[in-house]
């Protein structure tokens, strides 16, 4: 990797304290990973002193930022934010990450392809590159210690390019398929319409889901009808057609005044009626003082816990190297195969970040349930696609067929959806000790809390995306006022979606790692809401920094970024930033330098996509194959080529 800024991540005294703490007694750490009933009044402990570590972390930073501001251009580090929140990271969910991942974290790099990526690049006050850096050097951590189990010990270096984490967090706005971005209205000839209910068709129906005013002054609401227009706007009593209605800012104000006839109360209530999405918009002290918001502020990140239910399955190691092929690819997670069950972008960052270490997965969707279009170009990379209707007899036998030799199913459905169909943790269990080897369950939503046995996580099965995640814990609101207004804003770019899977990857790998070393099943939980908790218990960038970026991206462009409010769109606010972006931050666009290309069949055209944003030393991390649509692998269109099962799988020729 060509690097012009490197900086080793030091080992702080809470990581060494850490590691000395998990290198006690084999049979005591054991235990301990077992265990997932820690006290009522542990966790509450836990989450004060989390919370007192961070306020003084935020305060050391700040007094470094003052120090350093008259000497320094670059007033903020995004290399020492991102040491803040591993140490922080670490901690947190000690009990959920295997204690042979701790040694690795002292040889992290943080580097820069650049040399500017110690800086913040996005128009935001939230440490999102700092967290999202973190999670990708733990991550990368942690197929460095499964590394040592199949191919023996070494001392690897792992390497996190910060250009890069800038590129993942953006990556749907990057990728593109013959040259043509999400926002070239051309691209729709290029890629199969799995927007089932028209709810993207037209501007009007795409603004069923966003962020309004409500009948209450100073109160704001996200409706959120991205799958469903239809029902979101009949709710509302407003047409689910309309089509004399194009101008940009009539239809924002044609769908706001609809919804200012209503408090937010009003509006929770017809969401439940009609099984829609929605949330009001929360500051982070409010949300904090809400029932949820206290529930989430006393978890980690994301949990690995036991499934009690398979009490007895033997360790399941790693393959070790193959002695015909020794000088073959080393993935970590070669021969690890996967089940994918999710729609839009973090779950299924999930699983194409599994992809990049080798693992073989296979998306599967329903023909019958719509999906956002564009995004499958993105995080379908490195996939095979199935469709199956788990409700038809026929493919239900065939995804039971998958499932017996699967190592891993990836849940991003709505909580309980998939256990009433039959393949909930339990169920997959059962099967496990049938089989007699463990499964790894990973659950990824919006709300988070399932099972985490608080019972105040009250809105743990309730439906939501990002932009709901954003609204409620008060991530927007710091975005609005970070740009002068008092009113919140979706924060540019699906950045909360990426950032929760790549938690949902690092929970997966310490799931696997467990599996191999203790046996068992075992459960992973992430969601959107337990990111932005992480994020916001960050606490924001330092009001210097803020300054700075805000001088950046308003001088030139006094109408741009800078002239967004409330309702206007994602799609809007992600364009606005990324012109921005591309002529503050051009280090970022650099093609071969930051971006995969290589033939889509399946799309039947060129597909440019960001590259990993982590190296580790000995091994191999990348895609060996292109994105393909929803449901390739056991269509039609492909003559029936390879099929959906685990046999041996083509690559693409990449670049």
């Amino acid at each position: 990797m060509e690097t012009t800024t490197t900086t080793m991540v030091a080992a702080p005294a809470a990581l060494l304290r850490l590691e000395k703490q998990w290198r006690g007694s084999k049979t005591k750490n054991s235990r301990r990973e077992g265990n997932v009933n820690l006290s009522q009044q542990t966790i509450l402990l836990s989450s004060a002193l989390r919370y007192c570590r961070q306020q003084l972390e935020t305060l050391r930073m700040d007094a470094r930022h003052v120090a350093r501001s008259s000497k320094s251009t670059h007033p903020y580090s995004v290399i020492q934010g991102s040491r803040v929140a591993l140490d922080s990271l670490l901690d947190l969910c000690r009990t959920a990450i295997p204690r042979d991942f701790v040694p690795l974290a002292r040889n992290v790099k943080i580097a820069s392809t650049s040399g500017n990526g110690d800086q913040i690049h996005f128009p935001s006050p939230l440490k999102e590159q700092d967290l999202t850096a973190a999670i990708k050097a733990l991550e990368a951590c942690a197929v460095g210690a499964i590394a040592n189990l199949r191919y023996g010990t070494a001392r690897r270096t792992v390497t996190v390019d910060l250009d890069k984490i800038s590129g993942f967090l953006m990556s749907a706005y990057l990728t593109t398929i013959g040259g043509m971005d999400k926002q070239d209205v051309r691209v729709k000839e290029k890629i199969p319409d799995t927007d089932l209910n028209r709810a993207q068709s037209i501007l009007y129906r795409r603004l069923s889901a966003n962020l309004y005013s409500t009948k209450n002054p100073g109160e704001y609401y996200h409706i959120h009808g991205s799958l469903d227009a239809s029902t979101t706007l009949q709710m509302l009593g407003l047409p689910k057609e309309n089509p004399k209605l194009t101008d940009y800012r009539e239809c924002i104000n044609t769908i706001e005044k609809a919804v200012m006839k209503h408090t937010a109360a009003d509006l929770d209530k017809l969401n439940t009626e009609h099984r829609q999405a929605g949330i009001q918009a929360y500051t982070w002290e409010q949300f904090q003082n809400l029932p949820h918001g206290k529930a989430l502020t006393q978890l980690p990140p994301f949990t690995v816990t036991r499934n009690i239910t398979d009490p007895s399955t033997p360790p399941v190691p790693f393959d070790p190297i193959s002695s015909a092929n020794p000088n073959e690819p080393r993935y970590a997670l070669k021969g690890i195969k996967v089940l994918e069950m999710c729609r839009i972008i973090a779950g299924p960052t999930i699983g194409r970040s599994l992809a990049a270490h080798g693992a073989q997965v296979i998306k599967v969707t329903s023909p019958n349930l719509p999906d956002v279009p564009f995004f499958q170009v993105d995080v379908n990379t490195g996939k095979h696609t199935i469709h199956l209707d788990l409700r038809n007899p026929a493919d239900r036998a065939e995804f039971d067929a998958l499932l017996t030799d699967a190592d891993v199913l990836i849940d991003g459905y709505r909580p309980d959806a998939l256990k009433r169909l039959g393949y909930g943790p339990d169920s997959l269990a059962r099967l496990a000790t049938k089989r007699n080897k463990g499964f790894v369950y990973v659950a990824e939503d919006c709300f988070g809390g399932t099972d985490s046995g608080l019972k105040t996580a009250e809105w743990a099965s309730r439906p939501g995306w990002q932009q709901i995640a954003d609204c409620v814990t008060g991530v927007a609101w710091a975005q609005g006022k970070f740009m002068g207004l008092d009113e919140p804003v979706v924060p540019p770019f699906p950045m909360s979606d990426y950032g929760t899977g790549a938690l949902g990857c690092l929970a997966t790998l310490s799931g696997l790692y467990k599996r191999a070393t203790l046996g068992g099943s075992w459960n992973c939980r992430t969601s959107l809401c337990q990111y932005d908790v992480f994020l916001l218990g960050l606490g924001l960038l330092p009001e210097g920094e803020q300054a700075r970026l805000k001088k950046l991206y308003q001088e030139g462009d006094q109408n741009g970024f800078f002239g967004l409010r409330h309702s206007d769109s994602v799609d809007e606010v992600g364009r606005r930033a990324l012109k921005r972006m591309r002529e503050v931050a051009p280090f970022l666009f650099l093609g071969d330098k930051m971006m995969h290309e290589g033939w889509s069949e399946g799309f039947g055209g060129m597909v440019r996509w960001p590259k990993e944003a982590i190296e580790v030393e000995g091994l191999k991390v990348g895609h060996v194959r292109c994105a393909r649509p929803n449901g390739w692998d056991n269509s039609k269109k492909n003559g029936q080529k390879s099929g959906g099962g685990w046999g041996k799988w083509e690559e693409d020729v990449i670049r």
